[in-house]
Formats: C-alpha cells, sequence, structure tokens
C-alpha cells in the first residue's frame, strides 16, 4: 500500500472555500481512503475529533464483516466514522487532512498495494450540505490543478456505517512495530504532525 507524500502535489494545499458553520454540536462523517486502520490513524490526534471509529460503508448488515469485505465481491468499502465538536472543526478542515495527508485520492479502487473496491476512495455523504461541501472542495483543487492526475474520489450516500471488529480499532497505536502499520500507517502520521501542528490536539 502506498501513502501520500508531498511530491504528489507541489503547490500550497489551500483550505476549503466554501465549509460548513462552525456551531454547537456533534457531527459525523464517513471517509473511506484505503486500509481503515491507516485512515483512523491520522484522524485521532486532530483537535476536535471527538471518536474515530473503523468499518464498513457501501452495503448490507449481513456483508459487513472483514473477511467478507476483503474478498472484494460487495459494495462495502473499508472507511472510518469521524465524530467532531462542529465548533472546533468544520468538515473542510477534515476534508483537507482527507485529499492531502489521509491518503491518495488519485488512485481509483485502491491504494497503493491493496487493491479493490473496498479500498477505493469515497466520502459517504450524510446530507446535501455535506455532498455539496466535499463536491466544491474537489472541483477547487481540480481547478487549482494541485494534483497530477484526476481525483478519482467517489461521492456516495450514506446508507448505513457498520462498525468494524473490535480488533480493528485504534489499531495502529496499539500495533506501531507491525510493519504494514510502521512502513504505511506512521509516515501519514508523521506527515500531519509536520504539516498541520496547529490542528493536533
Amino acid at each position: 500500500m502506498g501513502y501520500m507524500t508531498m511530491q504528489h502535489y507541489t503547490k500550497p494545499f489551500p483550505d476549503a472555500v466554501t465549509d460548513t458553520p462552525r456551531k454547537p454540536g456533534i457531527e459525523s462523517i464517513v471517509l473511506a481512503g484505503g486500509c481503515f486502520w491507516c485512515v483512523e490513524a491520522v484522524y485521532r490526534p486532530l483537535h476536535g475529533v471527538v471518536s474515530v471509529v473503523p468499518g464498513y460503508a457501501g452495503d448490507t448488515a449481513e456483508k459487513a464483516n472483514y473477511k467478507t469485505v476483503c474478498t472484494g465481491r460487495t459494495r462495502h468499502a473499508e472507511a472510518v466514522q469521524i465524530e467532531y465538536d462542529s465548533q472546533q472543526m468544520t468538515l473542510g478542515q477534515l476534508l483537507k487532512i482527507f485529499f492531502s495527508v489521509a491518503h491518495d485520492p488519485t488512485q481509483a479502487d485502491g491504494q497503493g498495494n491493496d487493491i479493490g473496491p473496498q479500498y477505493r476512495s469515497a466520502v459517504f455523504y450524510r446530507d446535501e450540505s455535506q455532498r455539496a461541501v466535499t463536491a466544491a472542495y474537489m472541483d477547487q483543487l481540480q481547478k487549482a490543478g494541485i494534483f497530477s492526475h484526476p481525483l478519482a474520489t467517489q461521492l456516495e450516500p450514506l446508507t448505513e456505517f457498520f462498525p468494524a471488529e473490535a480488533y480493528h480499532h485504534n489499531y495502529a497505536q496499539e500495533n506501531p512495530d507491525q510493519p504494514y502499520i510502521a512502513c504505511v500507517a506512521m509516515p501519514k502520521v508523521d506527515a500531519l504532525r509536520r504539516l498541520y501542528p496547529a490542528m493536533l490536539k
């Protein structure tokens, strides 16, 4: 599996021009960007993030288990549900991390050597506001020429999110020396800390 590095884009990564308002309350968004261990590891340290839960989105409850999803023959993607304090964090800020650090949004149906629709890049939106903000940011990034290839991220309506099996939760933090985590997840966390120190807890 590959991970996003600065050579994928050469221009400064912009903030979202169109964003959600800051208001009291807890909001949530479901994002898919390859292995959910890695995406979870990126979002856990962020200021304003209340919880990050790995799981599955895109198909039925009967197919929402690791063994079945790993076959690549379901419509599920490995995803994370992020709950955040919408006074401290905006959807636009979460998307900036998603597109710049969490994964490579230009790779279709995979991330690095992890190939298949279960590793696709996707934003599962809960309502029209989330869809509109995400679509506008993707358009903003494309028009700015941030990436050398078109974005492959899919916008999909969220029907239901299914939490993954317990051993997947907080996997990277609990298994930092596991080779996959050390080679793939930790470089992303390092990039997050280097690029966005003001956004950390």
